[in-house]
């Protein structure tokens, strides 16, 4: 274990808010960059540099990332950020300044941390978490998925049946891969050092992982790593690297729309190469992973069968030589969700 002076918690809080739309030209990007580096403040990040498109702004954090598109803002921090702080502060600039007056979705989601007694108050347990949370939110629901004595992973969520109507929601999918125990060759590109960082994405493979993607990325002092991608259509992605070997950490997450991402998480994989991994697959009803399920009658929205869940052929039982340990399934409102973890397969010697 690592000693209280050299320590850094990779895993990430995760924050992603979505506001119902009530009238015309409402748009969370209309917020200015002076008032978002005041929100940041108290999360204690600031911005390192801003990309966007047509679809969003992408801020790249020095913890982690942030997201505004029209009505969906996402933030992502790590390290012992206080990312709830956020909450009031955002939500006053989406009324003010938009005005947003109802929150439509949320998501709070993080896998448990390696070392949770060095977090701040609000964040060193999840039960902290969502005190604050339900004084801000109504119909929560507050979730763990994994292993207790393991791996696990946090998830409070909105379950109000009215937030998101079959049919009326634009698609939404949402991939993360949550990796841990990297191998130590692949993380040394993640270290400074006579590398070109600008070079890192194309060394590493992560240029490779969705074509078109454009990227924006940071290698940190003395190490560590963060990479911001926008695509097309509102499609983004992030990465996250903490390559030090005794808490070495890397996430990935995309909304890229795919049927399935089996390709995808072997092509992340075999950048990382982890020791073991979390992955989880939001959905909703009218995203592309429901495009194949069966139409009800009448042209009724899609209908999901009994037993296929979305992810199905993204969550293989063994993908390379990592074995699944764990699968779990559940559906919200307006959500389908699976969860796996997968552990490398240990060699028994001859």
């Amino acid at each position: 274990m690592a000693s209280n002076n050299h320590f850094f918690e990779g895993a990430e809080k995760l924050l992603e808010v979505w506001f119902l739309r009530t009238e015309d030209g409402q748009d969370l990007r209309d917020i200015a960059r002076e008032d978002w580096e005041e929100v940041l403040k108290t999360v204690r990040c600031q911005i390192i540099s801003t990309m966007k498109n047509d679809s969003q702004d992408a801020y790249l954090l020095s913890e982690s990332s942030m997201f505004v598109s029209d009505r969906r803002f996402i933030l992502k921090t790590c390290g012992t950020t206080l990312l709830h702080n956020a909450l009031p502060l955002m939500l006053d600039l989406a009324k003010k300044k938009c005005g947003f007056h109802v929150v439509e979705d949320i998501f709070y989601s993080r896998k448990n941390f390696m070392r949770p007694e060095l977090q701040h108050n609000m964040h060193r347990s999840f039960e902290e978490e969502v005190i604050i949370l339900e004084k801000l939110f109504e119909d929560g629901a507050a979730y763990c998925l994994g292993r207790m004595n393991g791996d696990c992973w946090y998830l409070y969520t909105t379950n109000n049946p009215d937030s998101s109507k079959p049919g009326q929601a634009e698609p939404d999918q949402t991939l993360e891969i949550l990796m841990m125990d990297l191998e130590p060759d692949a993380m040394k590109l993640f270290h400074k050092n006579s590398i070109d960082p600008a070079e890192i994405a194309k060394l590493s493979g992560i240029a490779d992982l969705e074509p078109g993607t454009i990227i924006d990325d940071f290698l940190f002092e003395p190490c560590g790593y963060s990479m911001n991608g926008l695509l097309p259509d509102g499609a983004y992605m992030n990465i996250h690297v903490t390559p030090e070997k005794d808490f070495s950490y890397a996430s990935f997450e995309t909304n890229v729309s795919k049927k399935s991402y089996a390709n995808l998480v072997k092509r992340v994989l075999n950048v990382f190469k982890p020791g073991r991994f979390v992955m989880t697959l939001f959905a909703n009803m009218e995203s592309e992973l429901f495009g194949v399920q069966e139409k009800g009658g009448s042209g009724d929205h899609a209908k999901l069968t009994s037993e296929v869940y979305p992810g199905d052929s993204t969550f293989e039982d063994k993908i390379f030589d990592y074995q699944r340990q764990d699968w779990q399934a559940s559906k919200f409102s307006n959500y389908y969700l699976t969860f796996c973890n997968y552990a490398k397969v240990k060699t028994k010697p001859s």
